[in-house]
């Protein structure tokens, strides 16, 4: 069941937009609902897929086969038992502890399910090279009408405590419009990299009206394919940091900037912007979380006010400047994400939206701890050992 090829689905959203702009185009007429943890994204994510009519592509980190995992894959399979077209991508080391028989019951059900860069050695498609390369996207696009993207994977981490979960924090958002042909576009060129083109098939799906402007939110989705566009989503924070005015807050699960990131941070606050991040008190990635503290006193003497998050694990990336625009995916500021994962952010440019994501960042600061300069200095030891050990492999994490 082919969708066609990358030319004319690329060509189709360049026709409505008359733009040659690629992925990075802004389109207006957007609808966009913020989701805050799995216990919100699920319910919204599972009724979208019980609605699609023709399509549904799944492109996902972190596949478990737990509760949750399971859950998908069985509303996933229904679809496809149904006669959808139903594709999945899945990462190969973010889904290591998946069992692989949930992925062969879904490929008996109809489902496609392709594996991202294999890391065993007889696995089709191995290549020792690109090992270090993940797809690190969270992406699931229905019916080119709706689309889904954030941090949140399909996993019981992310389940509320109270049904059984790990309650993680994080963030995604449900987009209506134009922009979902640029995810969809996201998700065709990550799946023609692995699987050939296939002819024939079913129609291709036209693409979904524009909403009118002044009804919904301008959307930019940025990604990074390849060496060409890998700089998109970086080149996005770093040109809204620098021109920020008011207010800059960042929630980063691996928060490890480079120089010039931390540059611009540094720039903004002697502004006067108020630079606030938010990062975990506790991580499901302890060597990232080292190497980010060792951090923490350039970044505090620059002026940039630091938080860990008290509760669960942190694990949302988002941004928000001056009220106005702000970020939701999969991306961090890291060197992994700059140079190693395929990874996708939606840029969002409404004050109604970026105002919410604030509001909330500003109530998770009630359950975040500041962290002062002299605090920093005084961590024992054996901390500021492993915070320098794990600093030096930074690149690897």
């Amino acid at each position: 069941m082919g969708i066609g090829p990358l030319g004319e689905s690329y060509g189709q959203l360049r026709n409505v937009l008359g733009s040659t702009a690629g992925f990075e185009t802004l389109v207006s007429g957007n609808r966009v609902t913020l989701l805050h943890d799995g216990e919100q994204a699920f319910p919204a994510m599972l009724e979208a897929i019980e609605a699609a009519e023709r399509e549904i592509l799944l492109e996902m980190y972190w596949f478990g086969s737990d509760k949750v995992g399971r859950q998908f894959a069985e509303a996933l399979s229904s679809r496809a038992k149904a006669g959808l077209r139903v594709r999945v991508i899945y990462d190969a080391v973010g889904s290591i502890q998946s069992d692989g028989r949930m992925f062969a019951r879904m490929r008996a059900a109809g489902c496609e399910v392709e594996q991202y860069n294999p890391i065993a050695p007889w696995r089709a498609r191995f290549r020792i090279g690109v090992v270090n390369h993940r797809d690190h996207r969270k992406l699931l696009i229905i019916d080119r009408r709706i689309g889904f993207t954030g941090g949140i994977n399909l996993g019981d981490e992310w389940a509320p405590e109270d049904a059984g979960g790990g309650g993680w924090r994080d963030d995604t958002i449900r987009i209506e419009g134009l922009a979902v042909e640029q995810m969809r576009n996201i998700f065709v060129h990550a799946w023609q990299r692995i699987v050939e083109p296939r002819p024939g098939g079913k129609p291709s799906i036209p693409p979904v009206a524009e909403i009118p402007e002044e009804e919904g939110s301008r959307v930019r989705v940025l990604a990074n394919h390849y060496f060409g566009e890998r700089r998109a989503i970086r080149r996005a924070y770093l040109n809204r940091i620098a021109s920020a005015k008011r207010s800059v807050c960042i929630t980063n699960s691996y928060f490890i900037p480079d120089l010039r990131i931390r540059r611009v941070l540094r720039q903004a606050a002697e502004r006067g912007v108020d630079v606030r991040v938010m990062i975990p008190g506790k991580s499901d990635s302890f060597p990232a979380q080292y190497a980010g503290r060792r951090l923490y006193g350039r970044l505090l003497r620059g002026g940039i006010k630091l938080f860990e998050w008290q509760r669960s694990i942190l694990h949302s990336k988002t941004a928000i400047v001056d009220g106005e625009w702000c970020t939701v995916g999969t991306y961090n500021l890291d060197y992994r994400s700059w140079r190693f994962n395929l990874e996708v952010v939606a840029a969002i440019e409404d004050a109604a939206v970026a105002g919410a994501m604030e509001q909330r960042f500003n109530e998770d600061l009630e359950q975040a701890k500041p962290i002062s300069y002299e605090e920093w200095r005084r961590r024992p030891l054996l901390v500021r050992m492993l915070d320098s050990f794990f600093y030096l492999f930074r690149k690897m994490l």
